[in-house]
């Protein structure tokens, strides 16, 4: 029976739990020198004229080298991420994973405009916003010294960022976590509910992906 630390990873639901693991690895092989962040950030020369195509992907995994900041972020995202898999995204895996794989293609289009080469903190708010939408009368109380209603969470985490941070960068990288997590929001809660639309592609996963991950 796993004990300690294998037992609480185990408990982590998969997808999240993949997220952190490649994002702790990714940031342990930049400590340990074994790549650098040069080979990790995205841009569209980088990745489409150098045809350097893994930049799509690491630039979701590097949260920065180990400091204050990645701590910050790493426990948020994923605090808040589990919490949104084990409830609103419940056996439904393959959903969840499209969720995040529509709103990394988003911050990938927009990412050229707001100058933003590492995309990882940016994605982790997707599902903290997500999470404190669906729980609006959940109250938060945030590092035990204030309590504050879920909506106003991510704000807040926003504000924190900044601080720690000490530039507005890594706040403009949340924000537009939280604008891509405002659509997400608005396709699958939003629209369904005062548009009377259904489901589409946008909101669940394609059935070859629900295959794959055992969904049906």
């Amino acid at each position: 029976m796993p004990v300690g630390i294998e037992a609480w990873v185990t408990q982590i639901p998969p997808i999240t739990r993949a997220w952190l693991a490649l994002s702790v690895a990714t940031s342990l092989a930049v400590q340990c020198q074994l790549v650098t962040p040069l080979q990790l950030y995205f841009s569209f020369k980088s990745a489409f004229t150098n045809v350097q195509p893994w930049r799509m992907i690491t630039t979701f995994f590097y949260f920065g080298s180990i400091s204050l900041d990645f701590v910050f972020h790493l426990f948020f995202f994923m605090r808040y991420s589990r919490m949104l898999e084990e409830s609103s995204f419940a056996n439904r895996k393959a959903d969840y994973f499209w969720l995040l794989l529509l709103s990394s293609i988003m911050l990938l289009a927009m990412s050229p405009l707001f100058n933003l080469p590492f995309l990882s903190s940016s994605l982790a708010f997707v599902p903290i916003y997500m999470w404190s939408r669906r729980h609006p009368t959940t109250p938060i109380s945030l590092f035990g010294l204030f309590t504050i209603s879920a909506p106003y969470l991510p704000l807040a985490l926003v504000i924190f960022s900044w601080v720690i941070s000490g530039t507005w960068k890594a706040a403009a990288g949340d924000l537009i976590g939280c604008a891509v997590g405002h659509v997400g929001w608005f396709l699958r809660d939003a629209w369904p509910r005062e548009m009377a639309g259904g489901y589409s592609i946008l909101t669940e996963a394609p059935d070859g992906l629900r295959r794959l991950f055992g969904d049906l």
